[in-house]
Formats: structure tokens, C-alpha cells, sequence
């Protein structure tokens, strides 16, 4: 089997090599609309949905794509959909959901001018440009693309109400329900009307509403039938926000507010609650309460206590949460848990998911590999593959021997074109290891030098980059212009743990730009590059950054991009 499955997987990764020489890789071919996007399977793996460029069309319009997987499939070609649905007048799809009972959901924008009547940020009178979210359902076949129905109607809602939700208001599947045949439960949210929760039977289209949080209150409800299961709410109290959970009760099923959750949003930890065990009553807490990294604990309501020892933890990296089994032989038994490496991964703790991944990442050597989705006999299963030097592809699965390719996000680019990427830890002057992204020039051999470096610092600056594909196209188009990249996870980065995410309280422009200048300064002592062709580039904070690092004494950059940058902290706040 493993053999089969390499040499489809080398066959597949052969694919998107066109070109024999290293060119510079234009601009457009970052920016244009992607070729395959957001490609989803259906819970019984008879379907796969996703967005495609609108092949009756040049430009940035897109289409809808359906791939029928009931027949025989030929694993030495690829994939091509069963059936394309064009964009109609000057809706864009952007995303779809394979659900089940051959239905599936499909979320696009829509050009909006016009008074926004107080439902968002704008003026309530006059005009005002935007983009509106709509959602519809595709039938078999997507033959037939139809509105959602709007429960909300049904319960009360006035026209305000509706209307505030069309212009600002967002709709999302919570649970595909994986135990019954044909209903799921779906959530309509706005910033002005709270978040309703409905239950939707895809036989007959009818909603059953179910209950609504308010714009303080996030719900988690069961995969198993739909209901409330844990409310998480926001209050401010004695000059502070303060974040409190309510659990079930195993023995009374009432909501009981849980003290030993309670959080300080000022003292920043996480935690979240990620599911609910069988049979126990107990709960799975994601928290880095008692650890630098999050780890996911046992917490009984019944004893208001948490597990001694974490029941899932990583050596390294934040635990993000459990994988939970749809199957009905094993419903809601741990299958694994995801965690915030270099990429989000996912560790399979059961065997069978374990085989395919390690079988996959044999194929897909020196890859990222992500399983998308699976039916339940594991006979189909999607599945995801990216690198720094590789757009995201998808491939299927079949009968765990056979790799099919479905396609690219990007295949015009040329893969010599683009530059190997490698996760590496720089020591800052204090001592702190700083995690870092390097993007190395394409075709780049040791003991080349670049002909110049680029900083480019992520914005937030609560947030971090991934050492996979980068959709913003920055690391590559440098890369593929001979610059070697580096993306300093700078102290302030969330993601990483809490002692450097902390670490960067008060410290803009001081220790959190000394991070991004020893970042540098590493990347000349490694021989990658001459001290005096080092520049830096960033948006947002990465922006503040650049500013900021062409007003420091003894700045190693010849060159400093902001854009859209904060260069006014009085006017940021504190």
C-alpha cells in the first residue's frame, strides 16, 4: 500500500512543476482569483463541493464546482467536477460546506450601495459601499442553488431586525448533527442582534429555532443532538471584564456557572471549553492557566475541579484542541488533537488515522498534510497538502491505496520558481529564542548569499504567521526575486506560549524591534547575507515596526516599507 501510495503522491507533486528556470513570479498570479478553493466532502464521502475560477469567465469571477464520487474513479488523471455552476450577475462565491443527503452550502458576497439604517459601521442615512454575505443551499448536483430560509422570520423578527441582518449579519454551520440523517444546526449572527442558533432539515427545508446568545455570549452545543451544552459570557464588573462559563450539571442538567473557569480578560489566559465525555459529565478545558502552553485538562462540575495532569499536552506548542470521531461506532471518542506548530497540525491518536497520515506524509515528503475530511468506513478521505514552496493542493484518498489528484490553489505558479521555507529559533541579546520563518531565495544551495534581505514582521502584533503557503504572496514574490525573507515571531506574537506573548507588554519600539533587528543580525552571522542589504516591510503593526525602525540609532536596514502602519500611539491608545 505505502508504495502505491508514494508513487501517486510523487506523481501528483510532478504536476506543478511547469517550467525548467527560476523567474521572477509576477505579481497577478498571487492576486488573481484562486484556481480550486475551500473544497469540502460530504459526511457519507458520495460528494466533494468547492469554489473554482469561473471557467466561462476571465478575471476574478468564480464559480461553484461539485464532484461526483458514487463512480468509478480514475486515480492516474485528476478529478474533474461533475457539474460548474458560473457566478450570476455580481455574486462571488468565496466558500462551501459539503453537508450530507446531497445538499451542501455555498457563502458569497454581494456589491451593496446604499443607507445602512444603523446596523454597522458607516452612516444610517446616504450611501454607503460594502459587501453583503449571503447564503444559499445547492441541492444534488448543485443543480439548483437556492436562498437559505431565515428562520428568524418565523419566530418574530421584525423587518429591521431582518434587514440589520442581511447588511452586517453572517450565517455558519455549528453542527452537521453526524447521528442524524438529515438535519443540522445552523447559527445567524450580527453585531446588533445577537447570534439565534436553528435546526435545519435539509429534507424539507424547515427551520426549528432553538435559542439565542447575546453579543456577550459564545454557545458550544452537542454534535450529538443539538443541544446547549456550555455559555461562555462576557460581563464587566468592578472595573473589569470577566469572562464566566456555565456548564450541565450531570446529575441536576441544569446550567450552572462554574467559578474555577472564571477569567480576568486582562490576565489573558486562555481558556475555552472543547467538548463535553461520554458518559461522564465531564468536560474538556483548553487552557494555559497552569503551563506556558495550553493543554487540554479534565473538569468536573460535579467537584468544580480539573484533572491533576493535562490529558492531552505538547512538549512544544499550544494544544489547540480534541479531534472527535463523526463515526457512529465511535461517536465522540478522541481521534487526536490539534496543535499550533510550525502549522496547524493535527497528532492522531488513533491507529487507523495514524497509518494514513504517516502513509501520506511518506508520499508528501518534506510537506505539510492535513486530513480535511473522511467517510465513515475511511474509504474517501480528503485531504489538504501545502509547504512555503507549495500553494495548497487537494488530493482524495481512495480505499487507502489510491491518491487523486483534485487540484491547486495556484497551479500557474512554477514551482522552481519559489523558494524552500525552514522553521528555525534565533537568540535575541537578552537571551529570549525568538521563533522565526526563513524564506530562502528559489533555487538557493548552502553557501549562497542573497542579494538582499527583507524583515517583514506580521501585524496584530497579538498574532503569528505559519510556516506554510503564504497567501499573501509576499515571502515568495521576494524569494523568487533572489531576497531571502525572514518573519520574526518577535516577543508580543501570540500563539507561541505565554512568556513570549507577555514578554511583549510595553515594548513596542524597544525590546519588540530589538527582536526583528537581532533577527537581522542572525541572518548575517548565518553567511545568508550582507549587513548592508537588509530591509524591512510590514502592514499594520508590521508597519509601526518598519516606521519605527527608520527612526532607531544604528538601524540595520537600507530600506523601510510601512504600510497602512500605526504611526500615532496617542491615538492608539494604551
Amino acid at each position: 500500500m505505502m508504495r502505491r501510495l508514494i508513487a501517486a503522491g510523487s506523481v501528483a507533486l510532478l504536476a506543478g512543476a511547469t517550467g525548467a528556470s527560476a523567474d521572477p513570479i509576477p505579481a497577478e498570479d498571487f492576486s488573481k482569483a484562486p484556481s480550486v478553493s475551500s473544497v469540502s466532502m460530504s459526511l457519507e464521502g458520495d460528494m466533494l463541493v468547492g469554489v473554482i475560477a469561473d471557467p466561462t469567465q476571465d478575471g476574478d469571477m468564480r464559480a461553484a464546482a461539485y464532484w461526483d464520487l458514487t463512480g468509478n474513479i480514475d486515480p492516474s488523471k485528476p478529478l474533474l467536477p461533475s457539474n460548474v455552476t458560473p457566478t450570476s450577475g455580481k455574486t462571488l462565491f468565496y466558500g462551501a460546506t459539503a453537508l450530507k443527503d446531497k445538499k451542501s452550502l455555498w457563502f458569497t458576497v454581494q456589491p451593496y450601495i446604499g443607507a445602512l439604517y444603523g446596523c454597522g459601521e458607516g452612516r444610517d442615512t446616504g450611501a454607503t459601499k460594502k459587501y453583503l454575505q449571503k447564503v444559499y443551499m445547492g441541492n444534488e448536483k448543485i443543480k439548483k442553488i437556492d436562498d437559505l430560509p431565515d428562520g428568524r422570520a418565523e419566530i418574530g423578527a421584525n423587518k429591521d431586525t431582518l434587514r440589520c441582518f442581511e447588511l452586517v449579519g453572517e450565517t455558519n454551520i455549528e453542527s452537521l448533527l453526524p447521528l442524524d440523517p438529515t438535519k443540522i444546526v445552523i447559527s445567524r449572527a450580527s453585531t446588533k442582534n445577537g447570534t439565534s442558533f436553528f435546526e435545519h432539515d435539509l429534507a424539507n427545508s424547515r427551520e426549528k429555532f432553538l435559542f439565542k446568545a447575546s453579543d456577550t455570549e459564545s454557545v458550544l452545543i452537542s454534535n450529538r443532538d443539538g443541544s446547549q451544552i456550555a455559555l461562555t459570557k462576557l460581563e464587566y464588573e468592578d472595573g473589569a471584564w470577566r469572562q464566566y462559563f456555565s456548564l450541565i450539571d450531570q446529575n441536576s442538567g441544569e446550567m450552572t456557572t462554574e467559578a474555577p473557569l472564571t477569567t480576568e480578560i486582562a490576565n489573558r489566559y486562555t481558556m475555552e471549553v472543547d467538548g463535553r465525555q461520554n458518559g461522564t459529565g465531564k468536560y474538556y478545558i483548553v487552557t494555559d492557566k497552569f503551563s506556558d502552553k495550553s493543554a487540554v485538562y479534565l473538569y468536573d462540575p460535579s467537584t468544580d475541579s480539573f484533572s491533576d495532569q493535562p490529558l492531552v499536552a505538547h512538549p512544544e506548542y499550544n494544544v489547540s484542541g480534541l479531534v472527535y470521531s463523526h463515526r457512529p461506532q465511535d461517536f465522540n471518542e478522541i481521534l487526536g488533537f490539534s496543535y499550533a506548530g510550525p502549522v496547524s497540525s493535527t497528532y492522531w491518536i488513533d491507529p487507523d488515522f495514524r497509518a494514513i497520515q504517516d502513509g501520506l506524509e511518506s508520499a508528501f515528503k518534506d510537506k505539510y498534510v492535513s486530513i480535511v475530511d473522511y467517510n465513515n468506513d475511511l474509504s474517501r478521505v480528503l485531504f489538504q497538502v501545502q509547504a512555503a514552496d507549495m500553494p495548497p493542493a487537494w488530493y482524495l484518498l481512495l480505499d487507502k491505496t489510491k491518491v487523486v489528484v483534485i487540484g491547486s490553489l495556484r497551479p500557474w505558479i512554477d514551482q522552481k520558481s519559489l523558494g524552500k521555507g525552514e522553521f528555525v529559533h534565533y537568540p535575541a541579546r537578552d537571551g529570549m529564542s525568538i521563533p522565526g520563518f526563513v524564506t530562502f531565495p528559489a533555487g538557493w544551495k548552502d553557501g549562497d548569499k542573497a542579494k538582499g534581505a527583507i524583515i517583514v514582521p506580521h501585524g496584530g502584533p497579538w498574532a503569528r504567521d505559519s510556516g506554510g503557503w503564504d497567501d499573501s504572496g509576499w515571502t515568495q514574490y521576494f524569494a523568487s526575486r533572489g531576497y531571502i525573507v525572514l518573519q520574526p515571531q518577535y516577543r508580543g506574537s501570540d500563539g507561541w506560549g505565554r512568556e513570549l506573548w507577555l514578554a511583549g507588554d510595553g515594548e513596542w519600539g524597544q525590546k519588540m524591534q530589538d527582536d526583528k533587528d537581532d533577527g537581522a543580525a542572525w541572518l548575517v552571522s548565518q553567511g545568508y547575507v550582507d549587513a548592508d542589504k537588509i530591509a524591512i516591510h510590514g502592514y499594520s503593526y508590521g508597519g509601526f515596526a518598519a516606521i519605527a525602525a527608520s527612526v532607531r540609532p544604528n538601524s540595520p536596514y537600507r530600506c523601510a516599507i510601512a504600510g497602512a502602519g500605526v504611526s500615532n500611539l496617542a491615538k492608539l491608545g494604551n
